[in-house]
């Protein structure tokens, strides 16, 4: 799948192609884990304990998946290249999109 250069992101998502639910149940924590070291300013002591703002694991509609910002591919084109295959060798479903914050909540 070619993404579209001017997508902000990518989400990666725990469901097959066919339509399956990919296992292992943490895959996306361990694939935002190993992209850690990734990050603005790069490796800092401790950054392994965090996720990096360029791969983040998540949950939507009840689907594992795992947000990677564009941003990745201008630090570090092999670690983008990384996930994206990991998806393609998975066979898993990607959709170009940009998450939004959530609404404020409305007082009163």
């Amino acid at each position: 799948m070619a993404i579209q250069p001017d997508t902000r992101e990518v989400f990666i998502q725990g469901i097959t192609h066919e339509g399956r639910t990919f296992r292992p149940s943490d895959w996306a924590e361990r694939l935002a884990g190993v992209m850690s070291q990734f990050r603005p300013g790069g490796t800092r002591p401790g950054s392994h304990l965090s996720y990096s703002p360029w791969c983040i694991p998540t949950t939507l509609n009840g689907v594992k998946c795992v947000v990677v910002h564009r941003d990745l591919q201008a630090h570090e084109p092999m670690a983008w290249d990384f996930v994206l295959n990991f998806a393609k060798d998975n066979n898993l479903q990607i959709a170009e999109a940009c998450l939004l914050p959530d609404a404020p909540t409305p007082k009163g």
